[in-house]
């Protein structure tokens, strides 16, 4: 396993002190100096909105929790909390815009819905007319909110299926600005994927948002996710852009809900992701998400599985390239009877990047017959890319049909290089096909085509881009 810092030891120790007073102090995310996340800023949001009282006691709950929580409740992760290329003390929060979402019927195609969001709110809804005849519900919260106050209540209030011990979905809950809800109602199945499309990374800016997702019982939706990088000009002087967003699922009996989420966000964005999702009894819920943009993520994945017979399938991709720092967690909890997890983090690491894959099984008392993997792995693809795996499990309930984790860190195989160079491939073609077939679990999992081969591309554009020399040729 690699230091995620690579310090030199012994004599060199004076040469580090130095090298290292040069580079940015370690940073912790309460070293960031969000100096918009209080009260006053809460009331102010909520007031310009003409919320409930309800819902600003929810926001004022949710800063309560942020300012007493500390950033890593994990005492296994917190030797990894790294957020030194992140500056956002001088960012400021967009404020609701009021903004109407306009209603259209341009789909991508092979599209059911589509969502479109950017800094200033939802700006776009499409639904095909089989899906809106089916009752499936694409709309922006503040819509939610006007037309039936209840619902909106029944989702959002309390956190959702937000974790209650994490410092930052806490501040999301207390300062979200806009978001979106996707609704299936019971028996209904979506054969065509909702696409909810974000454009963001306005220099200077913070969006915090959320996204709420309810299928109800027998239903059957897949949601492609696409994060990308806004119209505005970011260069590498400019201020950085921070975003903080939630994804919070809850999905009925019997039912299927897949999330393929494709990241690629300018380098001047600070993320901070939230998603969660409670699953009920013989439901599934497939994660495919692909991490390629930002300076900077921190992400966080809860899967409760409540219902006896439920099922989580996560694969999560990182690639990695310049000096991006990657700080992914993954906590999935099996609460009923005869559960199934199976969990997979990949990072491909370029240049000076890093990744910290992170991940921890709770198997609780009454969780008999329990099926469990988490496997965390990482390709370095330079001498200077580092990556760390801590997968984990903490078993109460001995009666498993398999609790197991696995991890490695490495350069690519050379049996594996040799084996395409003497099929006629030179030394680059190998390498890339090698890596890019390591990240092809997550691309084949995407469900809609037309951003498959999107993410695809990006892959391909990535290797091109990435600067340094292989890992494998270090002595």
């Amino acid at each position: 396993m690699s230091s995620p810092e690579g310090a030199p030891a012994g004599s060199a120790g004076a040469a580090a002190t130095t090298a290292s007073s040069a580079r940015h102090a370690r940073r912790t995310p309460t070293d960031l100096t969000l100096t918009f996340v209080d009260e006053p800023n809460v009331r102010a949001l909520s007031e310009v909105a003409g919320e409930p009282g309800w819902l600003l006691a929810d926001r004022l709950a949710g800063l309560a929790a942020f300012e007493s929580l500390p950033i890593e409740t994990n005492q296994l992760y917190t030797t990894y909390i790294d957020l030194r290329n992140a500056h956002l003390a001088d960012v400021r929060p967009i404020p609701a815009a009021g903004r109407p979402a306009r209603d259209c019927d341009e789909l991508p195609e092979g599209a059911a819905a589509l969502g479109q969001i950017d800094e200033d709110g939802v700006c776009t809804i499409a639904i095909s007319d089989e899906a809106r005849a089916a009752g499936l519900v694409l709309e922006p919260l503040s819509r939610t909110r006007d037309r039936d106050p209840e619902l909106l209540r029944s989702l959002v209030e309390g956190g959702s299926a937000l974790p209650g011990n994490d410092k930052l979905a806490q501040m999301t809950r207390a300062l979200w600005s806009d978001g979106i809800l996707l609704r299936v109602p019971d028996g209904v199945r979506v054969e065509r994927p909702v696409v909810l499309r974000w454009t963001v990374g306005r220099p200077g800016t913070a969006l915090l948002a959320r996204t709420i997702v309810s299928v109800g019982d027998d239903a059957e939706v897949s949601v492609v996710e696409e994060q990308l990088a806004g119209p505005a000009e970011a260069g590498p002087d400019s201020p950085q852009a921070f975003y903080a967003g939630t994804t919070e699922i809850k999905v009925g009996q019997d039912s299927v809900l897949s999330f393929a989420g494709l990241q690629d966000l300018a380098l001047n964005q600070i993320a901070f992701q939230h998603r969660s999702a409670v699953v009920a009894k013989a439901s599934t819920v497939r994660w495919a998400l692909a991490q390629l943009g930002c300076r900077v993520v921190r992400s966080r994945i809860d899967n409760r599985l409540e219902g006896d017979g439920s099922t989580v399938e996560q694969a999560e991709i990182v690639f990695g390239s310049t000096d991006q720092l990657f700080d992914l967690t993954s906590y999935t909890r099996h609460l009923g009877r005869d559960t199934t997890g199976n969990l997979l983090s990949k990072g491909a690491l370029a240049d000076k990047s890093r990744a910290y894959l992170k991940g921890l099984i709770t198997i609780d008392k009454p969780a008999h017959g329990t099926d469990s993997f988490l496997g965390e792995f990482g390709m370095l693809l330079s001498r200077q890319a580092r990556s760390v795996a801590i997968p984990s499990l903490e078993i109460d309930q001995p009666d498993c049909r398999r609790a197991a984790h696995s991890s490695s860190v490495g350069p690519i195989d050379e049996s594996q290089l040799f084996y395409l160079q003497s099929r006629g491939l030179d030394a680059e073609e190998a390498r890339k096909f090698i890596v890019l077939g390591y990240l092809e679990p997550v691309v084949a999992r995407v469900p809609l085509e037309s951003a498959r081969n999107h993410l695809r591309e990006l892959l391909e554009s990535k290797w091109r881009s990435r600067t340094g020399r292989p890992a494998e040729s270090v002595a």
